[in-house]
This record gives C-alpha cells, sequence and structure tokens, in this order.
C-alpha cells in the first residue's frame, strides 16, 4: 500500500489531477491523483491513512517548495486542484465520521477586501494537511466570523487582507472575536501584513507564507 501512497502524494506534488489531464507533460497518460485515491480505497486502504501518507505528504512538500520559492502560483494551484479531486474521494469518510479531521479552520478575507486568491492558497493547503476549512469567503464582518465560531467551537480563525486600508477591518475582527472568546486563536496574513501589526492588534499568530500557518495548527492540534 506505500507504494499506491508515494504515487499519490507524487500527483499532489506535480500538481497530476487525472489521467486526461496533460499536466505536467512528463505524466501524460498516466493515473492522476483522482483514480490512485480511488483505487486504494478499493484495495481497503483506510481514508485517515490516504489523507496523512499520502495527500499531506505530498502537500507538505508543495509548501515547503513555495516558502523557497522553487514554485510559483499556477503551480500550487494545479497541485490544490490534484488535492481536491482526491478529496472528493475521502469527503463521505469524513461526514460519516467514519475518519477523522485535525480541527477546523475557520477563514475569511475581511471586510472591505474583495481579493481571495491568497485566501484561497491558504485555504487549499489547511485543507490538504488535514483540516476541516470553512471559508467564509471575501467582505467578511466580525457578525459572521462571530457567528461561525459559535457554530464550530474549538475552531481556530484567520484572517486576510490584501490593502492596507482594509488592515484596520482586520483589528477590529481580532477585538470583536477576542472580547467574544479571549482564548480565540486568531491567525493573520496578506501582502501588508507584518509580525509587528499581528503583536499590535493582539492576534495569535501570522505567517507570511501558508505552510507556516499549517506548522502553527499542527503544533496546536498536537
Amino acid at each position: 500500500m506505500e507504494s499506491i501512497f508515494q504515487q499519490i502524494a507524487h500527483c499532489i506534488e506535480f500538481g497530476k489531477i487525472n489521467k486526461p489531464s496533460p499536466y505536467p507533460p512528463d505524466m501524460k497518460d498516466q493515473d492522476g491523483a483522482d483514480e490512485l485515491t480511488r483505487k486504494a480505497l478499493d484495495e481497503g486502504a483506510s481514508p485517515n491513512d490516504i489523507l496523512t501518507e499520502a495527500l499531506m505528504s505530498g502537500m507538505e512538500k508543495v509548501g515547503i517548495k513555495f516558502r523557497e520559492n522553487k514554485i510559483f502560483v499556477p503551480q500550487v494551484l494545479m497541485s490544490a486542484k490534484a488535492m481536491s479531486t482526491a478529496m472528493v474521494h475521502l469527503r463521505p469518510f469524513f461526514i460519516s465520521g467514519e475518519a477523522r479531521r485535525k480541527g477546523v479552520f475557520v477563514i475569511g478575507t475581511v471586510q472591505g477586501d474583495l481579493h481571495d486568491i491568497g485566501k484561497n492558497l491558504v485555504s487549499m493547503m489547511v485543507e490538504g494537511n488535514g483540516y476541516e476549512v470553512i471559508d467564509l469567503g471575501t467582505d467578511v464582518s466580525s457578525e459572521k466570523f462571530l457567528e461561525a465560531v459559535k457554530k464550530y467551537p474549538g475552531c481556530v480563525v484567520g484572517l486576510s487582507a490584501l490593502l492596507t486600508t482594509t488592515m484596520t477591518n482586520m483589528e477590529k475582527i481580532v477585538s470583536d472575536l477576542k472580547t467574544e472568546q479571549p482564548d480565540m486563536k486568531v491567525c493573520i496574513g496578506g501582502a501588508p501584513v507584518t509580525e509587528d501589526f499581528r503583536s499590535r492588534i493582539n492576534a495569535d499568530f501570522y505567517s507570511p507564507d501558508p505552510q507556516g500557518l499549517v506548522e502553527y495548527l499542527n503544533g496546536i492540534a498536537s
């Protein structure tokens, strides 16, 4: 079974979605994450093992490469698409409770900001590392974040902003969340965001890249 996990991880790392997919060229006409995940389940592999030994293994390599500027957004999106295609086969097991998630991560781009590429990258990386991701979308108010926090007790919240003008809304949302639940873990990120800003607004964590966030979440979950 280890061999098929390695094949799935390879597909995730290099963005091989399924057999018809022409990308990457050197894997043309080969099975992708879609077919191999289905095959692993058919052969009796547990959904948890597929998630941890294959999907998470592949996405971790993607995250490290992205952090080190060895790959760029288009390649990450292809890997995320491969991961999402594999997750279609695993999701019913998580819904039924037969398989387990590490935790719940609620994310959204803050009120006034409609940018979502960074948020989407983070969402896909976090999901690929074993978490249930609740994506609230863009232009998300404090009220929507608070509703989600009440619906998913024990979740971690992620706030994204691409504009310096919307960073003030990030500060308000952190304040509102902490007022409601002082122990709530709130992570922030986005192009203009810095560690100094995180400290100033009393957020719990900042990372310039998705892999840093994944490592933080894993630290909390362990």
